[in-house]
Order: C-alpha cells, then sequence, then structure tokens
C-alpha cells in the first residue's frame, strides 16, 4: 500500500522559501514518476511539477524557474524547494505516485504579500 506523508509547509512572507518534504512508503521513487501538486482555496487541483523515473524534472508555467523537484533515493524522500514565493503559491500541496490511488494529508503553504 502507498503512503505518502508530506512536510514542510508553512506561512513566509512573499519572496521567501520553503522545502516541502514527501516521505513515500510502499513504493520506489525511481521507479515511478512522481508529483507535486496543489489545491489553493476555491480552485482545482493543479499540477506544479513531475520528476520521472528517470530523473527528468518538468514544471507548471507559473513556477517554472522559481520551484525545483528533486528526490532522495536512499531516503525514498521526494522534494520540492519553492524559491521567491509568490501570495497566489497559498494552497495545500500534495505529494503524489502518477498512476497510482492515495493520496497523503498535504503540507499547508501560506505566503503572506
Amino acid at each position: 500500500q502507498v503512503q505518502l506523508v508530506e512536510s514542510g509547509g508553512g506561512l513566509v512572507q512573499a519572496g521567501g522559501s520553503l522545502r516541502l518534504s514527501c516521505v513515500a512508503t510502499g513504493i520506489i521513487l525511481t521507479a515511478n514518476d512522481m508529483a507535486w501538486y496543489r489545491r489553493a482555496p476555491g480552485k482545482q487541483r493543479e499540477l506544479v511539477a513531475i520528476i520521472s523515473s528517470g530523473g527528468s524534472p518538468l514544471y507548471g508555467d507559473s513556477v517554472e524557474g522559481r520551484f525545483h523537484i528533486s528526490r532522495d533515493n536512499a531516503e525514498n524522500t521526494l522534494y520540492l524547494q519553492m524559491n521567491s514565493l509568490r501570495p497566489e503559491d497559498t494552497a495545500v500541496y500534495y505529494c503524489h505516485a502518477l498512476g497510482r490511488n492515495g493520496w497523503g494529508q498535504g503540507t499547508q503553504v501560506t505566503v503572506s504579500s
């Protein structure tokens, strides 16, 4: 059974940085395409970034150049480094194994102006 536990969210001022973590059990990150999604209040879930099983990243237009997705293969942990944060980045962030069931509880990111 896939279990994903996100952490690292918090309150930060605009222009600041946060690093989110997602500890995965029940799957091996290097064998799966992994993604970070976010859901802002009143909005649909948005794909933020993907890292393929081979390690290639892909970013949504709204975060390109500011966010960086990575993973620690030994720790089986997915990361999202978020820089130059904006108020519109405020959302609950989730990691997800593409093509598999199950979501974590998410971690709240709030960016103040």
